[in-house]
């Protein structure tokens, strides 16, 4: 801008005016002239260089598309978000078990899981595309270790309130899975529930409870939920009685596996997988590779035989069918396979098949679901309780968009051949059905506890699960108020 004594300096003075008697006469390089006409130049050349920065540029290979697109759609704030308050619970509830982790399974030390905040042990990321300059996202994690993940995820969540006045939900970060499975073989029922009973005694003295009456608070079992609900009448396979308990009763309860029957406060959540990605670049590099994944095998079925446990009857069957067809890759988990245990072998076996068959175990589900839905293999389901009225959160309404229903007595009495069944699939459908499948990896994987939801770019199992949360959470404290 020129200033008003530079205004009032015009080249267009008094004595070089027009004049009646003499020519017209204009100085154009005056030294006020060469200012302007230096300050104009300067500001169309700003106006360029801006220019230049506005115009979109074209996007280097080292910035897919996709991952700016994802960048843009999910805010690095709680912008839209639901705040959550996390507990500061006496450690014996939480982080005070792990001092004692060589003995919080009966079965096996749980050192080498619960490291690295629960993501246990890193695996060699050279058979398993998806790791970068932001670190290794594969992790050898155990199958019952999701509150661990669940707790850490949150303490480092944008959407986490240090102020409970803000809250709209409560998070009470109780590793109750852990602690249940080193009471598997507790005969006194007191003593096997106490640490649970104090828990309850604890939230009820507080405040923030008595607000809601404990309806806005929730807790992450990493466990199904008959370790939880021990019954009376039933064979005592050492629960405890958590899930029972009036208190709890008030609260949501989100659990790998939750009772169909009587669970209304409960709500399935994904078992962890082996993929914790820190970034949008290594879940897009990893979904990219099992979209391109050769897939040989029409189906495949990882898992052992089952003895006194009825749900489990299919699993014999489908060795057997599955043995007998050339086009099915079977893994029998007996006599100490250790392919079995091995995460790289289990995912490779899965990137190479179509459909892969799952079936109850001890209990309905299993973790090979998500190692499914994770190499965008289509699962193939034998029970109803498996998936569809497990994880309506996570999963689309319509089954038939990602997965394959047989029903187990049809073909455990030789009415439906698997091989058969699978062929009569048109191929277009299997690929839109894979498509969907590979689609949902984000909403059923739990993202790095240390990301930064910058670079996250995308909705994980910890995003989808607090946002539904929250949205069963006001609808039932509307209805009761």
């Amino acid at each position: 801008m020129l200033s008003k004594k530079q205004l009032n300096g015009s080249p267009w003075t008094g004595e070089n005016r027009y004049h009646k008697h003499k020519e017209p006469h204009i100085k154009f390089f005056t030294p006020q002239f060469k200012y302007i006409l230096l300050f104009s130049i300067f500001l169309l050349t700003w106006f360029l260089i801006l220019i230049q920065f506005w115009l979109p540029r074209p996007k280097t290979p080292t910035e897919p598309a996709a991952a700016v697109i994802i960048k843009k759609l999910i805010p690095s704030s709680c912008d839209g978000g639901v705040p959550v308050y996390v507990y500061n619970l006496p450690t014996e509830f939480n982080l005070g078990l792990l001092r004692n982790c060589s003995h919080l399974s009966i079965y096996t030390s749980m050192c080498p899981h619960v490291a690295n905040n629960g993501l246990g042990q890193p695996l060699a990321a050279a058979d398993l595309p998806g790791s970068d300059g932001h670190g290794n996202a594969w992790f050898s994690t155990h199958q019952f270790i999701a509150e661990m993940i669940f707790h850490a995820r949150v303490e480092n969540h944008p959407c986490r309130t240090l102020d409970p006045s803000k809250a709209d939900i409560f998070y009470v970060p109780f590793y109750g899975g852990l602690h249940v499975s080193s009471m598997f073989r507790e005969f006194n029922h007191t003593v096997r529930d106490e640490l649970a009973v104090r828990l309850v005694d604890y939230l009820e003295k507080q405040p923030t409870w008595r607000k809601n009456n404990g309806e806005d608070h929730f807790i992450v079992l990493g466990r199904t939920a008959w370790d939880f609900m021990r019954s009376d009448t039933g064979p005592d396979f050492g629960a405890n009685c958590l899930l029972n308990l009036p208190a709890v009763k008030k609260m949501s309860v989100m659990t790998v596996e939750r009772n169909p029957w009587n669970g209304a406060n409960l709500h399935g959540i994904p078992y962890a997988s082996y993929f914790h990605p820190s970034t949008a670049a290594q879940m897009l590099a990893w979904q990219r590779t099992v979209r391109e994944s050769t897939r040989p095998y029409l189906f495949s079925f990882i898992g052992a035989p089952r003895k006194g446990v009825e749900k489990a009857a299919i699993r014999d069957e489908l060795i057997k069918q599955c043995a007998e067809s050339t086009r099915c890759r079977l893994v029998k988990c007996d006599r100490g396979n250790t392919k079995c245990y091995d995460p790289a072998e289990i995912l490779r076996v899965m990137k190479m098949s179509q459909f892969c068959l799952q079936a109850p175990g001890d209990s309905f589900t299993r973790r090979s679901t998500f190692d499914s839905i994770l190499t965008g293999c289509i699962p193939v389901f034998f029970s109803p309780h498996m998936a569809y009225t497990q994880y309506g959160w996570f999963l689309p309404e319509e089954k038939e968009e990602y997965s394959v229903y047989m029903d187990e007595k049809e073909v455990n009495g030789g009415k439906r051949i698997i091989e058969e069944e699978l062929m009569r699939i048109p191929a277009e459908r299997v690929e839109r059905m894979r498509s969907t499948v590979i689609d949902m990896i984000p909403r059923v994987t739990y993202s790095h506890p240390n990301a930064s939801s910058g670079e996250l770019g995308f909705k994980d199992a910890v995003d989808v699960a607090l946002d539904a949360l929250a949205k069963h959470v006001r609808g039932k404290i509307q209805k009761e108020g």
